[in-house]
């Protein structure tokens, strides 16, 4: 059964970087899509960044894009999401998911089928 972990959260002052990690297990497949999606609090979760694993394309919110990277290991079992110059803003739960490959990406959470457990972000001076 497919699972996936985050971990690499934490407490940060603005404008610095943390990375996080997406350790996943279970796939049956190599061709699938994994995410990365935020939920502040009183806000609904929102996506953050995808990535495709047939032909490495990704997929960046606006308010995130030129700060964040998705990344994957050659081994295709971790997942990463570089995230630089932190701002107040990008306080909230992250959370990885994964989908089985479809040709257009999405950031929308309802495209997502398996889901980590989250790790806490907080950027805070």
């Amino acid at each position: 059964q497919l699972q996936l972990v985050e971990s690499g959260g934490g407490l940060v002052q603005p404008g610095r970087s943390l990375r996080l990690s997406c350790a996943a297990s279970g796939f049956t497949s190599d061709r699938y899509i994994i995410g990365w999606f935020r939920q502040a609090p009183g806000k609904e979760r929102e996506g953050v960044s995808c990535l495709s694993t047939v032909d490495h394309s990704t997929v960046y919110a606006d308010s995130v894009r030129g700060r964040f990277t998705i990344s994957r290991d050659n081994a295709g079992t971790t997942a990463y999401l570089q995230m630089n110059s932190l701002k107040p803003e990008d306080t909230g739960i992250y959370y990885c998911a994964a989908d089985p490959w479809r040709l257009a990406l999405s950031l929308d959470p309802e495209d997502f089928r398996r889901w980590g457990q989250g790790t806490q972000v907080t950027v805070s001076s």
